[in-house]
Formats: C-alpha cells, structure tokens, sequence
C-alpha cells in the first residue's frame, strides 16, 4: 500500500495528530488491564458475555476498517490533511459513516475495554473518542474548504456511527413537496 503525502509541511497537514494517535494507541495496546477482571465477584459468570462482545467488536472493527481503507484508495493518506487531488467518497462504508477507519479503531478499543473489564481501558476509550472528535472536526474542516457537498454528507451522515434515520410519515412527505 502506497500513502501519498501532500505538499507542505507534515505539521500543518496534521502528521502531530497522527503521532498522538500512535501514543494513544500504543498506551493502549501495553496498558495492563485495571482492576483485572478476575477481581470483580461473579465476573466469570459473563465469561461468555464478554467473548462475544469483543467478537462483535473486533468483527465490525475489520469491516470499518478494510471498508474505509477500500473506499478510500487513492485518496488514503497517513495524515488528515486530504491529498491535493482528493474525491469525496460517499460509496461503500462511506455511506454509513464519515470516519470509518477512526470507528474501526474505536470498536477495538471498546472491545477489549469491555471484554477485560479494565476501568484504565475504558478511560482511555474515551479519551480517544475525544481525541477522534478533535481529529476528524480538523479533517472535516478541510475537506469542506474543498468539497461542496460536504456539509449535505455531514447533516445525512453519522461521524463514527450510523445515523439513525427516521421515516417521515406520508402527511409530513406531502408537507414538504
């Protein structure tokens, strides 16, 4: 796989989110589990609770990811900033949600937090949440500099998780038309 890197500096195409976005996920991949989940009474009882949460996870987190890596294909890059040529993708997992490969990372990192029971996971899940959300308002105001259609794709899609759409009722449809 070939990333292409945009002209300027890395710094100002977003290369230090990128390099947070390692830590956070190095932190996380070498933080033991806190408390361990062999201290909490009873938590052997939802052994098979948590095996198939983290499978749920750590499935659907594959999918994001190959999906939003797929979709993406010549517009992936390894900083936020888009490639000079970019295309907005609306296709594939695109049609879900905005930021797939961060909801990939996301759903791991529930996955394990979940399936450990460690409060120290968990914390950094959400840490992470926060830090997506920062990231991806960064990316989103670049690629709405460049993409007209964006802010529609914005208010029709979800950032990390599908949005849920309501039906209009056939009276509401008319109202509008």
């Amino acid at each position: 796989m070939s990333f292409r890197t945009p002209a300027g500096t890395l710094i100002s195409k977003g290369a230090h989110l990128v390099a947070i976005q390692l830590l956070l996920m190095a932190g996380f991949a070498l933080m033991p589990p806190w408390p361990e989940a062999r201290e909490y009474p009873g938590s052997g009882a939802f052994i098979l609770l948590r095996w198939s949460l983290l499978a749920l996870c750590w499935v659907t987190s594959l999918l994001f990811g190959y999906g939003g890596s797929q979709a993406l294909g010549r517009n992936l890059t390894p900083v936020p900033y888009p490639v000079d040529d970019n295309q907005l993708v609306e296709h594939g997992v695109y049609r879900l949600v905005r930021h797939p490969l961060y909801t990939a990372i996301l759903l791991g990192f529930t996955g394990w937090s979940l399936f450990t029971a460690s409060a120290a996971h968990l914390v950094l899940t959400a840490v992470a949440y926060a830090f997506f959300t920062y990231k991806s308002s960064k990316e989103e105001a670049w690629l709405s500099e460049r993409h007209q259609g964006y802010e529609a794709y914005k208010r029709r899609t979800g950032r990390f998780l599908p949005k849920l759409r309501r039906s209009r009722r056939p009276e509401e449809k008319d109202k509008r038309d």
